[in-house]
């Protein structure tokens, strides 16, 4: 059997390289978690001359693009004098009489912030005809430091929301927070389903990029009817959303 024996010197070097990794090892282990809170609100406007999201897919994705009997690009306007066609369970759409989008489309169900002289918002029922079941929107939505859609924004909100329930009430939400500079920086992933209706739902944070590289949370949703004037042609929804996060 034949031994052999390293020099000093590559004996040296081999204990430098074994306590440079310890100190690596334990500088890591000893890193310190962040806890971090964010607040932000989510403007998601339906038709109008500026919308940020859009239904794609279903019956509120054809009726939005015109692809039905009787539907304007934006909404589902019946002609003066026209009938307009009951889907297969007899059921006509409701529609928000002011825009004429489907009541079902976009995040408030039949909930609508209405242009009209006082203001007001419309408080009708969950989407209890099925309409917008499995209806897919794309979104691109405005994230503000403030609740007016004319505040100082942060950022955009890109992915897609789903609607998962049969009644409408429930839709399966995926998107990026993608932050714009300032205090926050970087990106955010969101995904679980928001509850119409519900007095707050609970997102996962998923991961996140740069600063929140590792992330790890869940965002608490709330709904808020939009504030002061109307600063937007659309169908409206505002949520508040309020992070917490740890992350390195």
């Amino acid at each position: 059997m034949e031994f052999f024996f390293l020099p000093s010197s590559s004996k040296s070097l081999v204990l430098l390289l074994w306590l440079l990794a310890s100190v690596l090892s334990a500088a890591v282990a000893i890193r310190a978690e962040k806890e971090s809170v964010i607040e932000m609100y989510l403007h998601d406007i339906v038709g109008g001359s500026n919308p940020t999201a859009r239904p794609t897919t279903g019956l509120l994705g054809s009726i939005y693009s015109g692809q039905v009997p009787f539907a304007s690009p934006v909404g589902f306007k019946t002609p003066e004098g026209g009938i307009p066609i009951p889907n297969a369970n007899g059921a006509l759409p409701t529609v928000n009489g002011v825009t004429g989008i489907p009541l079902a489309s976009g995040l408030s169900g039949t909930t609508f912030a209405g242009n009209s002289q006082n203001n007001l918002q419309s408080q009708i029922a969950a989407d209890g005809l099925g309409l917008g079941f499995g209806t897919i929107t794309v979104i691109d939505d405005i994230l503000t430091s403030q609740p007016e859609l004319g505040s100082q924004a942060i950022g955009r909100a890109q992915g897609i929301y789903v609607a998962s329930s049969a009644d409408g009430s429930r839709q399966m939400m995926v998107f990026t927070a993608m932050f714009e500079g300032g205090e926050y920086g970087d990106s955010l992933n969101f995904y679980g389903v928001y509850k119409i209706g519900s007095t707050m739902s609970r997102l996962s944070i998923t991961g996140g990029t740069g600063k929140f590289k590792d992330a790890r949370g869940f965002a608490e949703v709330r709904s808020l009817i939009p504030p002061g004037q109307i600063a937007t042609d659309g169908a409206e929804t505002l949520l508040r959303i309020i992070v917490h996060l740890n992350h390195y």
